[in-house]
C-alpha cells in the first residue's frame, strides 16, 4: 500500500482529455451498473444467499444507513411522545449526548467549507478532487447536528420561537443567550453552504443533462442546470457568484464553531470559562472534519477506481492539515491544565483532579481516551511514510473521529457533574435512546452520502477539466517550442475535447 502510487507527484497523473474525464466521472452517475458491481467479500452464507446487486458496497452502505435511519425515526418518535426524560440528562447534567453529538457533528461539517471556500480563495488546485463530496459531507453533517438542539427544546413543533418574528405577545428571543446565537450561526452556515454547493454543481448538472440517455434524467438534470449554456457570460457570472459565496463562507467557518464554543465559554462552570475555547474549537473542528474526509475518501476511491483523481498527494496534504490542527488541539489541552494549575482556583483544581485521577474519578477514563486518540494516535503523521500509507491513514482518521467525540464528552458531563458545590455532584449515564439516536444520525449521514454518490457527481468535473488545462499548459511551457513542433509533426497534439487515451 505504501508504494501504491509513486506517480502521485502530480495532482492528475496519467494522460487525460476532456472526453475521458467526462467518461470516467459522468458515467459513475449515468451508468447505474457501476454501483451494483459486486466488489465486497462477504461470509459464505451471505454470499450464497444475497443477489449480486446486494453485495455491492453501495448497496451495503445504503442499506446499513437505511436501517439506522429507521432507528433514528423510532427514537425521535419515542422522545416526542414521552419527553426528553428518555435521555440520560439529569440534575446536574442538563446537557448530555444531545449537545455532545451536536458539537461533534458541527465540527465534522467544517472541512467541506474549509476545502471549498478558503482553498478556492487561496487558489489551491488540490481541492478540486475532494471538494465536492467534502461539501456534501458538510451539508449532511449540519443536518444531523441540527436535530439535537431542535429536540432538546422539548417542544420542537414551536422551534420557530427561536427566530425573531412579529407577534402579538411581543415576545422575543433572548439575544444575550449564546444558544440564540447558535440558531443564527448554524442556520446561516447551512444556508450559505447549501448555496455554495448547489452553485458549484450547476455546470456539472449541464454536463449530465447533455449526456443523459433517458428522457427523465434529461428533464431532471436540465431543470437543475437552470439553463446553463457554457457561454463566456455564464462562466463570468458563475465565477463571480463562487467568489462571493466563498467570501461569505470563509468567516462562517471561523464564526460558527466560535459561537458554539461560547455556549460553554460564556458560563461560569469549571472547565468551561476559558478564553482558549474559540480557537481550540475551530482547530478541533477542522481536525475532525479532515479526518472524516479521509475516512470517506479512502474506501470510495477504491470502490469507484478514482486513484487518478484522488491521489496520494491529496492524502498527504490532508494529513498535514490534520497534523497541524491536531497540534493546536493538543496545545489547547495543555493550556487548560496550565490555567487550572496556575490560577489555583479550587473548583478548577478539583475538576483537574476529577479528569486525571483514575482511582477515584468516575470519568477519568474518558480523559485518557481523549489523549490517546487525539494526541498520541496522530503523532505518526510526522512520518511521510505513514502519510503515504492508506491503511495507517484510515485508522488514524478513525481514531481522531472517536477522540473528538470523547473531547466533547470530557467537556460536558465531566464538568457538569463536578460543579462548585458538593450538592451539585452527580453522575451522567446515557440511555439506550441516547445511543440509538446517535447511531441513527450516523446512519442518516451514511444514507444521504451514498444517495449523493449515486445521483450526483462526487468529483467536480469541470474543475478537473480546468486542472487538466493547467497541466497541458505547464507541459507545453516545459517542452517549449521544440515540444510543440514535435507534437505537430507527429500529429499527436491534443486539443480540448479530443481523446488522448
Amino acid at each position: 500500500m505504501a508504494a501504491e502510487d509513486t506517480r502521485t507527484s502530480q495532482l492528475l497523473p496519467g494522460e487525460w482529455s476532456n472526453k475521458t474525464v467526462d467518461d470516467s466521472l459522468v458515467e459513475i452517475v449515468l451508468d447505474q451498473k457501476r454501483h451494483e458491481q459486486a466488489q465486497v467479500k462477504l461470509p459464505k452464507i451471505l454470499d450464497d444467499a444475497l443477489p449480486p446487486v446486494a453485495k455491492s458496497p453501495w448497496a451495503i452502505m445504503l442499506g446499513t444507513g437505511f436501517v439506522f435511519v429507521n432507528v433514528l425515526l423510532l427514537t425521535i418518535t419515542i422522545l416526542v411522545l414521552t419527553g426528553i426524560g428518555v435521555w440520560g440528562n439529569n440534575q446536574p447534567a442538563g446537557w448530555g449526548m444531545d449537545i455532545i453529538n451536536f458539537v461533534w457533528w458541527i465540527g465534522i461539517g467544517h472541512a467541506g467549507t474549509l476545502i471549498s471556500a478558503i482553498l478556492l480563495l487561496l487558489r489551491q488546485q488540490w481541492r478540486n478532487s475532494i471538494n465536492r463530496f467534502a461539501e456534501a459531507m458538510t451539508i449532511f453533517a449540519v443536518m444531523c447536528a441540527g436535530i439535537y438542539p431542535l429536540l432538546h427544546t422539548g417542544r420542537p413543533w414551536v422551534a420557530y420561537w427561536l427566530f425573531p418574528y412579529p407577534n402579538v405577545l411581543a415576545m422575543w428571543p433572548q439575544f444575550r443567550s449564546p444558544l440564540v446565537w447558535d440558531v443564527f450561526a448554524v442556520s446561516t452556515y447551512f444556508t450559505v453552504s447549501l448555496l455554495f454547493w448547489f452553485v458549484g454543481l450547476v455546470p456539472d448538472f449541464a454536463t449530465l443533462r447533455d449526456r443523459a440517455r433517458s428522457r427523465g434524467a434529461q428533464i431532471v438534470y436540465g431543470m437543475l442546470a437552470m439553463g446553463w449554456s457554457g457561454s463566456a457570460k455564464a462562466w463570468h457570472r458563475y465565477q463571480h457568484a463562487s467568489i462571493i459565496l466563498a467570501g461569505l463562507s470563509t468567516p462562517l467557518v471561523l464564526s460558527v464553531h466560535t459561537i458554539v464554543s461560547f455556549d460553554f465559554a460564556m458560563s461560569i462552570v469549571p472547565g468551561w470559562n476559558v478564553t482558549v475555547f474559540p480557537p481550540y474549537f475551530v482547530a478541533g473542528a477542522v481536525f475532525a472534519g479532515f479526518a472524516m474526509v479521509i475516512l470517506l475518501a479512502i474506501p470510495i476511491r477504491k470502490w469507484y477506481g478514482l486513484e487518478s483523481f484522488i491521489t496520494m498527494k491529496h492524502f498527504d496534504w490532508m494529513a498535514k492539515v490534520m497534523l497541524a490542527t491536531g497540534m493546536i488541539v493538543a496545545y489547547g489541552y495543555c493550556a487548560e491544565v496550565f490555567y487550572a494549575w496556575y490560577a489555583g482556583e479550587p473548583a478548577e483544581l478539583a475538576l483537574l483532579y476529577n479528569r486525571g485521577n483514575l482511582a477515584n474519578a468516575p470519568y477519568s477514563w474518558s480523559f485518557y481516551a481523549l489523549i490517546l486518540f487525539n494526541v498520541l494516535a496522530p503523532l505518526p503523521l510526522w512520518s511521510a511514510k505513514v502519510r503515504q500509507n492508506l491503511k495507517a491513514l484510515f485508522w488514524i482518521s478513525l481514531s481522531i473521529s472517536i477522540g473528538m467525540w470523547f473531547e466533547r464528552f470530557v467537556i460536558i458531563p465531566v464538568s457538569l457533574t463536578r460543579d462548585y458545590l458538593p450538592s451539585a455532584f452527580g453522575y451522567y449515564s446515557p440511555t439506550i435512546v441516547d445511543y440509538g439516536m446517535f447511531a441513527g444520525t450516523i446512519g442518516l449521514f451514511i444514507f444521504l452520502m451514498f444517495l449523493f454518490i449515486r445521483f450526483l457527481p462526487m468529483i467536480n468535473i469541470f474543475e478537473i477539466k480546468e486542472l487538466l488545462h493547467h497541466k497541458e499548459h505547464e507541459e507545453h511551457h516545459r517542452n517549449g517550442h521544440a515540444g510543440h513542433a514535435a507534437e505537430h509533426s507527429n500529429g499527436v497534439h491534443t486539443t480540448a475535447g479530443e481523446d488522448k487515451r
